[in-house]
């Protein structure tokens, strides 16, 4: 109850904890709506490409017209998070290019920051942390969001002296997903694309989500958030329900799938037959621990806990989560506490841009969610290896060599701007990350 004694504390002396939004899409307009009924907590500005769109999401999730008028829009997300009337800004574009261009501004300006933006935490993050500590400010995971939350779970396991096996969330997915396009995404969620237009939904980032590339990308920043190492080969996917996380997500050598202790994974809601799963975790994350001594493992059964066959493995899981709805979570423990909900603190996991079909040279890239790429998971000293293209920097660059369907698309294949921002950020980050993963493997 700290966090909200302090809320009110903070609203009775009229000092309310100030947010600066950046993005007024799905996920801002989700915390938007929380926003007034949260006292000791105000929006005081919005900053967005569209800024007549953003006031119109104010009223659609029942800004009155007071409140909208009180408050502040721009469409420059840098001098937002210059302004004197922000304490915390929240990076919720979804554009890897502005989130390291806003956080960097929120740097400067000594400004918190919520990073919503997980393609840019992924592309940049480690860096980012690094120059967040310098600043003296705090850069957050989006409470909400499954990445946060799953490190929640991580945070309490190791707390509670258990080792952690795997953690991770659930989705759903077959391997033909990969191949999906914003074409015929809405088939596979029992939508039109007249419906999905009418409900505003965005095509590419709802394609992302069943492709595999938003699930890549979650997984590589809770590998970097918390020192979970990804599989050699990416992500499996493997079909599991709630009441079987402890019997599939355990070692090979211990009759499970993982191919480490330690590692990050998301299991299927879907059979590969397309059968759905028996209490699946589509919404939800979990994490799965081992007991370190028989007394533990005893204890297990003895409350009733889901472990494997042995005793030894059991987990943990949170069913659902709520997106923008908890963001204040996140906001208050950077304003309140200075302490993150989840953040990234080294390079382990990577998200590789992998060719969805034959593509040939002079075709141009388009990115996550998109029809010629998707994101898969690597370890981060193997992507790095390959030359791999982060997916992040996969939209609008033009091929130079032909890549086969399935196969990662490698620095060398394309042509890119180095001279731009978050190219020369990530190009940063790989030399001083890729020496640190050289001398540990030395």
């Amino acid at each position: 109850m700290y966090l909200h004694a302090d809320l009110l504390r903070r609203a009775d002396a009229s000092q309310p904890v100030r947010v600066g939004l950046v993005g007024a899409g799905k996920f801002g307009s989700m915390f938007l709506a929380q926003a007034p009924a949260t006292p000791g907590l105000r929006v005081a500005a919005i900053a967005d490409l569209e800024p007549d769109r953003a006031r119109a999401a104010c009223r659609t999730v029942g800004w009155s017209e007071a409140l909208v008028a009180d408050t502040a829009f721009t469409d420059d997300g840098a001098s937002l998070a210059a302004r004197t009337d922000v304490d915390v800004v929240v990076e919720a574009t979804g554009r890897p290019e502005a989130g390291v261009r806003h956080a960097r501004a929120a740097f400067a300006a000594g400004k918190h920051i919520v990073m919503v933006n997980v393609e840019a935490d992924v592309l940049a993050g480690p860096l980012l942390a690094r120059e967040a500590e310098r600043a003296g400010v705090v850069y957050t995971m989006a409470y909400g969001d499954q990445p946060a939350l799953t490190c929640e779970l991580v945070e309490w396991a190791r707390c509670s002296g258990f080792d952690v096996v795997a953690a991770g969330k659930g989705t759903k997915y077959l391997p033909s997903y990969h191949a999906s396009t914003p074409d015929t995404v809405w088939e596979h969620y029992g939508l039109t694309p007249e419906q999905a237009r009418a409900a505003g939904m965005n095509f590419r980032m709802f394609n992302s989500f069943l492709d595999g590339t938003k699930s890549a990308l979650e997984m590589a920043a809770i590998a970097n958030a918390a020192g979970l190492v990804p599989p050699p080969d990416g992500l499996g996917f493997p079909p599991c329900g709630m009441d079987d996380l402890a019997h599939v997500l355990r070692p090979r050598e211990d009759g499970g799938l993982l191919h480490h202790k330690g590692q990050v994974e998301v299991v299927s809601s879907l059979e590969r037959d397309g059968r759905p799963v028996a209490r699946d975790l589509r919404w939800g994350v979990y994490v799965v621990i081992e007991a370190p001594n028989e007394y533990t493992a005893a204890c297990f059964r003895q409350y009733g806990m889901n472990t494997d066959a042995s005793g030894r493995y059991s987990a943990m899981y949170k069913p659902f989560h709520l997106i923008g709805l908890e963001l204040n979570v996140s906001i208050l423990s950077a304003a309140l506490l200075g302490r993150p909900t989840g953040a990234t603190r080294g390079f382990e996991g990577d998200v590789a841009a992998t060719a969805k079909r034959d593509l040939a040279p002079g075709e141009r890239l388009d990115g996550e969610g998109g029809y010629t790429v998707y994101g898969r998971l690597l370890p981060a000293r193997t992507s790095l290896e390959r030359g791999a293209l982060p997916i992040g920097l996969a939209h609008g660059v033009e091929l130079v060599n032909p890549v086969r369907a399935g196969e990662c698309i490698g620095w060398s294949d394309v042509r890119v701007d180095e001279s731009a921002e978050v190219v020369r950020v990530r190009r940063e980050m790989e030399a001083h990350f890729g020496d640190r993963l050289a001398s540990a493997a030395a």
